[in-house]
């Protein structure tokens, strides 16, 4: 006889999730700091009497929910007594045909519409054609009509995408995904969601790391009777593109107008002239328009990257950079700057990337001739965007071009003065233009997210090919050359110094002259959701002539090819440390950290640090500064001095995102000896702990509860405040909505439910509100057999 279970009267949920049970009641009371707690059982109570959907929340600051449970034992089918009623077995040949019937797919419907749901929940309803075009790391739904209808006891299902020409598991380019009672984010995974006659529907999760690409898609279905499946190939292909509006994707964008601007607006401008003369045309980008999807795609297919490392957008661009440009792998364009365009299209007359992608597409990868850096640039933009990787085209005035490494711009002179031309073979071009595209840099200490420069143009080889990039605009900006890739040649178009050398009688050189602010000016890109020019050399370099910029300048200038050029400092004698206290800062306080400075010689220091703590996400990509300062310090001969650096609440309340981590970045130098100083610091602002108590004995079909306890460690209101309470073998996953939290208040929950699963059990709770993130407890309970 089947045992008894426990139900949810009128909640469909019931059967889903096997060994978890339903809340029977919850109880929330919050109370303001200071304020006398009221007696126990003092609250207000609403029931569920038709649906938990429709429930209301009361106004009062403490609340109780209740849950009806009851026992329901499954009813004993009647046994007919009626000869009548009782049906002969069916004769040889007359099978039960529904029942027999071996489950296969009729169809399969991508609902790829521009109009439709997941074309405009993924932003591709853009594009043109009714291609399924979709993002990563986001669900999309599917429906598929069956020859009869889906037995969810006895029928199986699952879908097959399959990428490239030698589609692996391993690979990640061979994806099996099966059929769940319940979507979790980050997996492969489908769901029924609704079912009509013989049509089901399913919404279909991707993880935001899946591999970006033209996809093949084929449902194999059979029932627990069959031995081998049938399989339905579908007519049309899932292209899956990055996404800048999923949080775990390495090109996540968070500001919704810059998402408008660097990937879904088609137009643009672009920069050229001289710093004192900037001029400006409009370009069509057209990454939505006919068949640039598919060349964009081709290009990709066409390159030496595996199907394989196209879910990686660092791969993707670096690769983009090389086959944009034809110089060495059959690329886009022929560069040409000759003057001499009679066999091709001057680069001077494009004014958009459509015909040159459509062309090189339609002649199975025939570079175009010609462009120049402007052209190289607005490709790439072109192709990036519609990837689904945000980019910009920058251009860049009084640009250098190192060739040798130096991280310098060098100028040979002979004993009179006069230029050697042989030796000259660095420039100076009045305008270059490159790319910025956005994503975190996982393979990069923490920092170095967000804008990478990356550059089509062909100039110099990066590991044996024509490609530049992707490089941090950050180390750019810190001289931090040796993070990859091609740190050092962008570092030099924007802030090498040029240096002038004069030959010796003995045909050596000697160093006569320095210009500081010779190259890097007015670096500029189109602005965010307007036609006018943003001015952006703030963010690839320090202000010409300050401190820190001179000390990014020489940092870079070590690990070049003439280290030398600038002098070495006469000591290291000074030394720099930051150190925290405990476990760290907590969320809703100042922030406090301790810079140690220790002086190891027996004469005086003196130096100014520069200090500025940036907001960062939690994949290295900094969001924005949000303080600056300069600590004069002067040290003692052998003195230890301990500087308290305080970030105030009032600061940086409104400023953090998930994770409330912040950098904090101190440069300096040495007066006395020229020695450079600089520590970059990540700490995060602890959150409190939800404090979980059992109570009562855990008993197999016995209700038990739990007190769950969260103080509010800010001293503003939490918005919007919901908990999310589990327990495997106790509670069934749930939401329990509190509402607005006062600062510094106290909420008290209590969860009553009733244990299905003995042995060792945890109950896991965590509280989801804007304001505050990461904020979870965890309760071990040891459940009894009854």
């Amino acid at each position: 006889m089947p045992a008894e279970r426990l139900t949810v009267r009128g909640t469909s949920e019931v059967g889903r999730f096997p060994g978890a049970a339903p809340p029977t009641r919850v109880e929330v009371s919050i109370h303001k700091e200071n304020e006398k707690k009221p007696e126990e059982g003092f609250c207000s109570r609403w029931f569920w009497k038709i649906c938990p959907c429709c429930f209301k929340h009361h106004n009062s600051a403490s609340y109780d929910v209740t849950d009806k449970i009851e026992m329901i034992k499954p009813p004993t089918p009647a046994i007919p007594t009626d000869p009548e009623t009782i049906k002969p077995k069916p004769e040889n040949g007359e099978a039960k045909e529904t029942e027999e019937m071996k489950l296969s797919v009729s169809s399969v419907d991508l609902l790829s519409s521009k109009t439709g749901q997941n074309r405009q929940e993924h932003h591709t309803d853009l594009y043109a054609g009714d291609e399924m075009i979709i993002r990563r790391g986001q669900s999309f739904q599917i429906e598929l009509e069956l020859n009869r209808p889906f037995n969810a006891n006895t029928d199986k299902l699952h879908l097959d995408l399959k990428t490239g020409t030698l589609p692996m598991v391993s690979k990640g380019t061979h994806v099996i995904i099966p059929l769940v009672d319940q979507l979790e984010e980050k997996h492969w995974e489908a769901k029924i969601t609704e079912v009509e006659g013989n049509k089901i529907k399913l919404s279909v999760n991707s993880p935001a790391s899946a591999v970006c690409g033209l996809y093949g898609l084929t449902v194999t279905c059979n029932s627990s009777k069959d031995e081998v499946g049938t399989a339905h190939t579908s007519g049309k292909n899932i292209v899956m593109l990055f996404n800048p509006w999923c949080e775990e994707d390495m090109v996540f964008l968070d500001d919704e107008e810059e998402r408008k601007e660097y990937v879904l607006n088609d137009t643009g401008r672009i920069y050229y002239g001289t710093e004192k003369q900037i001029g400006s045309r409009t370009w069509n980008f057209g990454q939505f328009h006919e068949g640039i999807l598919e060349a964009s795609l081709f290009i990709l297919e066409k390159s030496d990257i595996p199907p394989s490392g196209r879910a990686d957008p660092i791969n993707v661009v670096r690769v983009l950079s090389a086959m944009v440009n034809a110089q060495d792998d059959f690329g886009v364009l022929v560069g040409n700057w000759s003057g001499d365009y009679s066999d091709g299209v001057s680069p001077a007359a494009w004014s958009s990337s459509v015909e040159i992608l459509r062309k090189y597409h339609a002649s199975d990868g025939i570079p175009v001739s010609y462009g120049q850096c402007w052209v190289f640039s607005a490709v790439t933009t072109t192709v990036l965007r519609c990837l689904g990787i945000p980019a910009r085209s920058v251009t860049n005035f009084q640009s250098a071009h190192d060739t040798d490494v130096s991280l310098s711009t060098d100028v040979y002179l002979d004993e009179d003065l006069e230029p050697i031309d042989y030796l000259n073979s660095d420039s100076v071009w009045n305008f270059h233009v490159w790319n910025d595209c956005w994503m975190a840099r996982p393979d990069l200490p923490p920092g170095h997210g967000g804008w990478q420069a990356v550059d089509s143009t062909p100039q110099e080889t990066s590991q044996g090919t024509f490609r530049c990039g992707p490089a941090s605009v950050n180390a750019i900006r810190a001289g931090h050359v040796y993070l990859k890739h091609d740190t050092p040649f962008v570092f030099a178009e924007v802030n090498s110094d040029k240096i002038y050398w004069q030959k010796n009688l003995d045909g050596t050189f000697s160093q006569i002259f320095s210009e500081k602010k010779a190259v890097g000016h007015c670096i500029s890109t189109k602005a965010v959701g307007s036609e006018e020019r943003a001015d952006i050399t703030h963010l690839y370099k320090h202000q010409e002539g300050s401190e820190e910029e001179r000390i990014a300048v020489e940092t870079a200038s070590r690990y070049g090819s003439k280290p030398h050029i600038y002098s070495s400092p006469v000591a290291e004698d000074v030394s720099i440390e930051v150190r925290m206290e405990g476990e760290g800062p907590m969320m809703g306080a100042d922030a406090q950290l301790s810079i140690l400075l220790k002086n190891l010689s027996s004469e005086p220091r003196r130096t100014t640090l520069h200090s500025q703590v940036a907001v960062m996400y939690y994949t290295g990509v900094l969001k924005g500064t949000i303080k600056k300062e300069q600590l004069p310090v002067e040290l003692l001969p052998n003195e230890e001095k301990t500087i308290d650096w305080v970030l105030p609440y009032q600061e940086y309340q409104n400023q953090l995102v998930d994770q409330a981590a912040l950098m904090l970045t101190i440069s300096g130098r040495v007066s006395e000896t020229q020695q450079v100083l600089a520590n970059q610091t990540t700490f995060r602002l602890r959150t409190p702990d939800l404090t979980i108590t059992p109570l009562g004995k855990a008993v197999v079909g016995k209700e038990m509860a739990a007190k769950i306890i969260f103080t509010n460690p800010l001293p503003r209101m939490l918005k919007d405040v919901v908990f999310r309470v589990e327990g495997l073998g106790l509670q069934r996953g749930h939401e329990v909505v509190v509402g607005d939290v006062g600062g510094h208040s106290t909420v008290t929950l209590t969860e009553h439910f009733i244990p299905t699963q003995p042995g060792p059990r945890k109950l896991v709770a965590s509280l989801d509100c804007k304001q505050l993130t990461q904020v979870h407890g965890v309760a071990d309970v040891i459940v009894c057999e009854q």
